[in-house]
């Protein structure tokens, strides 16, 4: 399964002005409203297609439950239901698993076979159920609620599993777990949905998931820079490494590590993050689009407009350069988009 999705996205030059630090949110499951949260929308409903599917430029133009969810969170965030039920009715008609209220993570129009792996993404399935509280709670919808209540239910159940003494998400049902080892991406921690998850359902559900994740945010510093990698293995002895068989990066997974943590709240866990970048910025030097944590070989290109975005909002800084010359893809225009989003704690 070609899970390793972000390597398939070209990052653009160094971009993007000013946008702002840490706006504090009203409730656990929905901020208070923000034009910045409007805009983001707005940057976002491009991709979007008239049957309610979020389009991946930069990947073959394929849908995922990914790039649903993220699409269904700020339309309901944005206050757009139209453009939230279309998109909440393509995911659960398209890409809901028979079995269970999970979701295929890949959807490719030019294929015979359109699901060719059935194959679930939890971070998918994570921001579905979110997005579903926060439009439950927004426009009072039952509906909403319930399958948001049933996807939590099924993420609890299916993909969390115990390794090394913690509770840790799958990134999805198979391929994940070998021998005595669990692969885990840490950028499919959405702190502020499982916060969220845990106001809904107790602690019982959902604090173990959310201490052990942060203990293991922890545990995942690599290097001399202490960074976090884009995937990385747990033992049972509690040992956590980079993946074997893929590069030991920080990279453009990891690169949504920071932001969600600050979206929950936890900002300072991503101190060694904002080391890294304010140290290229202090320089005047452009941020590689990633590093390498082991031997601090760099990418010869630079972070993303997007990825911009959320280095300015961690570190404080007015980040000034040029723009992009070239069109913004998806997942740069996401990284962007969800910079807009305030502070959920």
């Amino acid at each position: 399964m070609a899970f390793n999705r972000r390597l398939f996205l070209a990052a653009g030059a160094v971009a993007l002005a000013s946008v702002g630090c840490n706006r504090v949110g009203s409730t656990v499951t929905r901020p208070a409203d923000d034009a910045d949260v409007s805009a983001g929308w707005l940057m976002m409903k491009t991709y979007l297609m008239g049957d309610g599917r979020i389009v991946d430029t930069g990947n073959g133009s394929i849908s995922h439950s990914e790039g649903q969810g993220y699409g269904m969170l700020l339309a309901a965030l944005a206050g757009d239901r139209d453009s939230f039920d279309k998109m909440y009715r393509w995911t659960m008609n398209t890409l809901r698993q028979n079995d269970k209220a999970l979701f295929a993570w890949r959807y490719d129009p030019s294929s015979a076979n359109p699901i060719s792996d059935p194959n679930n993404a939890t971070d998918g399935d994570i921001l579905i159920a979110w997005a579903l509280m926060i439009a439950g709670d927004r426009w009072k919808e039952s509906t909403y609620r319930k399958d948001a209540a049933s996807i939590r239910k099924a993420v609890q159940s299916s993909m969390i599993v115990k390794r090394g003494g913690m509770s840790v998400i799958l990134p999805g049902q198979y391929g994940f777990q070998q021998n005595a080892v669990t692969t885990v991406n840490l950028s499919y921690y959405i702190w502020p949905a499982l916060d969220a998850f845990r106001k809904a359902d107790g602690d019982a559900a959902w604090g173990d998931v959310l201490r052990d994740g942060e203990a293991l945010l922890a545990k995942a510093q690599f290097g001399p820079l202490h960074l976090p990698t884009d995937w990385i293995d747990l033992s049972d002895e509690g040992a956590v490494v980079p993946t074997p068989g893929r590069p030991p990066r920080f990279g453009f997974d990891a690169v949504r590590i920071p932001l969600y943590l600050m979206m929950g709240g936890r900002g300072r866990l991503a101190a060694p993050i904002e080391s890294f970048w304010s140290s290229y910025i202090n320089q005047g030097r452009a941020i590689p689009a990633w590093v390498d944590v082991q031997n601090g070989q760099t990418a010869s290109f630079p972070l993303s407009s997007g990825a911009m975005t959320i280095v300015a909002r961690l570190t404080g800084r007015n980040i000034l350069a040029m723009e992009n010359s070239g069109s913004a893809d998806y997942y740069s225009t996401v990284l962007k988009a969800l910079s807009q989003i305030p502070s959920f704690s």
